[in-house]
């Protein structure tokens, strides 16, 4: 059986779900904008005031604080983070401990990586208005490998990416789909499991499956970690792309995507896609 399915490890997690989570006034934060409303730009992480992650991650005086199972209270303090400068294709693509949700050819000459938090509102208009293109045009013709990576901002937005490992594999971009176009309808500022799991439901998850992966110690271990590896990677917020190991801190429109292909994935320093020399 695969390790969404383990049995629990420890305690923690379960104090986690239960917990209530205030928001502040973060991009990613419980409200999403309008289905279908035009949003640019990316969503932050904990360098962001008021984000659920910072707030977990701060010392607390309060021993009664809720816990968020995606924060090390090992980590340095903000500023003290390692972060790899200019990380190679190599050191991007390392394997963790759970498999690489990918889609398209494995020898694309092209490599996009993506990382994104389900409660992002802008990962939500890249994955409506840009993707069905990328994948019709670039996915599905072998010009473009595509791999989402978990990067979840808040403990909703973490609940639900344990869903998304939970159902199986091969619903994984079907559930990841169902996340960002019905956000109106799960994400809140309270940490709420049942409208997760209604969204999850349709895929196949069972109660019973949802209810054990809530418990999974080692599943939330490893999505933490594949968090702090896009950390250490030099992520910031979502949605943020690789593209073949060149950091853009933007969200691509199909513009972009088709200059990444015809330029062989040339991006400059900065991260603007360049055109082909």
């Amino acid at each position: 059986m695969g390790l969404p399915h383990m049995t629990m490890i420890g305690p923690a997690a379960k104090i986690a779900f239960a917990a209530v989570c205030a928001f502040g006034a973060a991009a990613c934060s419980g409200t999403a904008p309008p289905l279908g409303a035009s949003v640019s730009g990316v969503s932050g992480d904990a360098s962001m005031a008021g984000s659920a992650y910072a707030e977990a991650s701060a010392p607390s005086q309060n021993s009664s604080a809720p816990i968020n199972p995606f924060a090390d209270p090992n980590a340095p303090v903000e500023g003290g983070r390692v972060v790899i400068a200019n990380p190679t294709l190599a050191e991007v693509m390392q394997p963790g401990a759970l498999p690489e949700m990918a889609q398209g050819n494995t020898n694309a000459p092209v490599t996009i990586v993506q990382y994104a938090s389900l409660t992002c509102p802008h990962c939500r208009h890249f994955h409506e208005t840009t993707y069905p293109q990328v994948k019709r045009e670039f996915i599905d013709t072998g010009k473009v490998r595509y791999v989402l990576r978990e990067f979840p901002i808040g403990k909703q937005s973490g609940n639900a990416t344990i869903a998304l490992r939970c159902a199986k594999p091969e619903k994984y971009f079907d559930l990841y789909g169902k996340f960002m176009t019905q956000q109106a309808s799960w994400v809140s500022q309270e940490v709420r499991l049942d409208p997760i799991y209604a969204v999850a439901k349709h895929v196949g998850l069972t109660q019973p499956e949802w209810d054990a992966c809530l418990k999974n110690q080692a599943l939330i271990d490893a999505l933490k970690g594949i968090k702090d590896r896009g950390r250490t990677l030099g992520i910031i917020g979502t949605p943020n792309f690789f593209v073949n190991g060149k950091l853009v801190k933007n969200e691509l429109s199909i513009e972009d995507v088709r200059k990444i292909v015809a330029s062989g994935g040339v991006v400059t320093p900065t991260g603007i896609v360049a055109e082909k020399q």
